[in-house]
């Protein structure tokens, strides 16, 4: 305590210094956690919006992931409605789920033969009303609108489709898609009957291909190989052509409603999907969920060759993206805390040549090297504190300044503006391992001077005077 109160003391001598060297440690503290804060706004974004579209957990082939994502038939989960009941029933997963839902998703080729034109595409067939629910989690607090999924409300056989897809098929003028080749001949609406070939290879258990599709609409065909290894073709109407965020996906999507997609894919044998998708309340609740799931499949669910995975191994960008912003936070942090020890280090030096005279009296009236040592360091663990308390505050201040002014950003993959945040209240965790930092790095400081005013020769420091 006496050493407390001593280094309290050198510290207001010289208030301009000390003051100065406060206000740079706290900077410091304040780009820290400004850039923290901005960081953790970032993941939690990505987090939201691969659990609003994939969910927390899926329970999926056990092979799917691997080799299963071009055969959908080979590798689909058959008995998904029973799998689906177990995980609503299960007295322990039930209180934790938001949502439980199938989806389908498998390649296909998708044509637009009224103005002979066809692409590769990746086709996604889902619940809608499940979906829909699922976009409105959000655990985080996003100030964002929920968007309902175009398909709500619509017919089985309407898709949805990207607007790479729209401008590659010739549909600009009917789903009115802006940027399209002027030179590239628009198809009318209706177009012409689909040919007698493509027609054929319908699966006889489908409803067959309409020629037209109604007005103000724009109809496509879709090929894909169904269960028993033959081609199969959907006519679809195309409600809207909606960018994707991502060009490769945008140049590829194509969304439907799940029993449409089914019908496509398995005909008249029994319907399966490729996944089922869980979405907890809370993300804190997915360890006990996914130990829970993992009893299911060793217990009930057994005779089920099934494996689960959550929304990181599921969007491997999730996890990149992460370590990219970690490096960057600490090579920030190394760098301030670098500029922090050589200012609290530069202040030490500056005060042990000031107070030579005084270290010399008080090594002659028995004071030992090691309480010199203590002294200065624990000067420097004061600075620390202080600085760590106001660079805390006046962060929090900024934060929150910066969180009212509404300013908007378009991130990567995002086909909307967000608003841009910074997350630096209720972060506890990045607030007191940021201030404990601080606080060791200025005690740190300290040493070097510290060591060499204990080092002094008594008749020396005294002849100073």
């Amino acid at each position: 305590m006496k050493t407390l109160s001593l280094a309290w003391r050198n510290l207001l001598r010289n208030r301009r210094r000390s003051l100065t060297t406060l206000m740079a440690m706290a900077m410091g503290l304040i780009a820290v956690l400004l850039f923290g804060g901005y960081v953790k706004d970032l993941s939690y974004g990505l987090q939201t919006d691969f659990v609003q579209l994939s969910g927390h957990l899926q329970i999926q082939h056990k092979d799917y992931h691997r080799l299963g994502s071009g055969n959908p038939a080979a590798y689909g989960v058959v008995r998904y409605e029973r799998i689906v009941q177990a995980v609503k029933q299960d007295p322990v997963l039930a209180p934790m789920l938001a949502v439980v839902t199938p989806t389908l998703q498998f390649g296909g080729i998708a044509g637009n033969f009224a103005a002979g034109v066809s692409r590769t595409v990746y086709i996604s067939g889902v619940v809608v009303e499940d979906q829909n629910l699922m976009r409105e989690w959000n655990d985080y607090a996003f100030p964002t609108l929920t968007r309902r999924l175009s398909l709500s409300g619509t017919p089985a056989d309407t898709a949805v489709i990207g607007t790479g897809v729209a401008r590659v098929l010739q549909l600009c003028a009917a789903l009115d898609v802006p940027d399209c080749s002027p030179e590239a001949p628009q198809a009318e609406t209706g177009g012409e009957a689909l040919p007698q070939d493509i027609a054929a290879l319908a699966d006889p258990a489908s409803p067959a291909p309409a020629a037209q599709g109604k007005p103000g609409q724009a109809r496509i065909e879709i090929l894909a190989t169904n269960a028993r290894g033959a081609p199969n073709v959907a006519g679809v109407n195309v409600l809207s052509a909606e960018y994707q965020g991502i060009k490769e996906l945008d140049d590829v999507y194509v969304g439907m409603h799940l029993s449409q997609a089914q019908r496509l894919v398995y005909g008249a044998a029994p319907p399966q999907v490729t996944a089922i998708a869980l979405q907890l309340k809370q993300t804190a609740q997915l360890p006990g969920a996914r130990e829970r799931l993992e009893e299911l499949l060793r217990t009930t669910l057994k005779d089920e060759p099934l494996a689960i995975l959550d929304y990181e191994e599921l969007n491997p960008y999730y996890g990149q993206a992460l370590a990219m912003f970690a490096a960057m936070f600490g090579f920030i942090a190394v760098l301030i805390g670098a500029i922090v020890l050589f200012t609290v280090s530069n202040t030490m030096s500056m005060a042990v040549v000031e107070r030579t005279a005084e270290i010399g009296t008080l090594r002659a009236i028995g004071l030992r090297r090691s309480a010199i040592r203590a002294m200065f360091v624990t000067e420097g663990a004061v600075l620390g504190c202080f600085g760590a308390v106001l660079g805390i505050v006046a962060a929090l201040l900024v934060a929150w300044l910066i969180n009212r002014i509404g300013l908007n950003w378009l991130p990567p993959g995002r086909v909307e503006p967000i608003p841009l945040a910074v997350r630096v209240a209720g972060e506890y965790a990045m607030l007191l391992g940021s201030a404990l930092v601080l606080i060791v790095v200025a005690a740190v400081s300290a040493i070097l001077p510290a060591a060499r005013a204990a080092r002094m020769n008594i008749v020396d420091a005294l002849r100073h005077a």
